[in-house]
């Protein structure tokens, strides 16, 4: 699925410079991976104290995969990436820079990406640039993406949204609100430089992105930190549950069916396109009746909104990247259909895409 690209030459790795043209974004591959280990609403029901049923009746969700053992954040990125360049036809060495979305790093530092880096076999001197966004993750990922690539410095980046939730949520009555909508997985994207696409081409057309860090502790995990009084975490803290995710679910969910259906018009508006001419509907998957909310706000038809939250839980960073890959490998994206992609999450950040897949 590679495609050349006429006059662009890439200089030597760490320093890539393009020719200079009208240069626009395209995805030429995708790929997802999600963990064997499925858990159903009536395995982690018993562990929160409540119903199974109330569990889909809040949330939409049926069951959500998690991981085993040791398994990493970037071994998760790692399965999805190597899915998307097998099928791009592409080895490791011919990306020019990676990008990796995620809450839950491998370690605090360096960044997963460099880690994934050394996993796929990318040679030393590509930047390798962790993203920190949330459930917005991915869609900042894909504005950086994109700069890079207009700009003239990357030819092909590889974006990555990865998550592992369940080594890190509460597992008791205490975390039922939170608990019970996250799971694990990953999604990758190759965008690549185009020359000159046109109105009806293959491509990104903008992305729009945003945030209000007067709400960042509706939605926040407190420890471990610097911001606390000594060793970034304590026996106190941890006792309390406060290195655990805290969410006010009502003021989150307010903002969500605010900010998304904002974040489409803007989207569309930037672009001259209307409702109407989307074919397909990416949402971030947080809560599936946040998104009805929203398609019910926007008027759209059920079978324009893909969602996977049903199956998935929500996996952060890679619901979107994870959601368009299932929907490619289903049959529901096909290329040439116009696509909008919003997110809303921690921070508050939210933002929005528009492309032709």
């Amino acid at each position: 699925m590679s495609v050349a690209v006429p006059g662009v030459t890439p200089r030597s790795p760490g320093g890539r410079s393009l020719s200079s043209m009208s240069l626009a974004s395209r995805i030429i591959s995708t790929g997802s991976y999600v963990p064997d280990r499925i858990v159903s609403n009536e395995d982690i029901a018993p562990l929160l104290g409540v119903d199974a049923s109330w569990i889909e009746e809040r949330s939409g969700i049926q069951e959500r995969r998690w991981v085993d053992g040791t398994t990493s954040t970037s071994e998760l990125a790692y399965e999805a990436s190597i899915r998307a360049l097998k099928r791009a036809e592409l080895s490791a060495d011919e990306i020019d820079m990676v990008i990796l979305a995620t809450i839950s790093p491998d370690h605090d530092f360096p960044g997963t990406a460099c880690f994934l880096q050394e996993k796929l076999d990318i040679p030393a001197g590509i930047p390798a640039l962790d993203i920190r966004q949330q459930c917005t993750g991915f869609i900042y990922g894909l504005s950086v993406a994109d700069a890079f690539i207009r700009t003239g410095q990357a030819r092909r980046v590889l974006l990555v949204g990865s998550e592992i939730h369940s080594k890190g949520i509460d597992v008791s009555p205490r975390g039922k609100d939170v608990s019970m909508l996250f799971g694990d997985g990953a999604g990758a994207m190759i965008l690549e430089a185009i020359e000159n696409p046109g109105p009806e081409g293959s491509q990104l057309f903008s992305t729009h992105i945003h945030a209000d860090g007067r709400h960042a502790k509706l939605l926040w995990a407190e420890a471990p930190g610097q911001a606390l009084p000594e060793h970034r975490i304590t026996k106190e803290v941890i006792d309390e549950g406060r290195h655990f995710a805290q969410m006010s679910g009502s003021r989150v969910f307010m903002h969500a069916v605010r900010r998304m259906p904002e974040s489409v018009e803007e989207a569309l508006a930037a672009n001259d396109r209307s409702i109407a001419e989307v074919d397909r509907f990416f949402f971030h998957q947080a809560n599936l009746r946040i998104n009805e909310a929203v398609a019910k706000r926007m008027d759209l038809a059920p079978d324009k909104v893909f969602n996977t939250i049903q199956r998935f839980g929500n996996t952060t960073a890679a619901t979107i990247p994870l959601g368009i890959d299932t929907a490619f490998c289903e049959g529901d994206l096909v290329p040439g259909m116009l696509v909008v992609l919003s997110a809303f999450g921690s921070g508050f950040t939210w933002g929005s895409a528009l492309l032709r897949f």
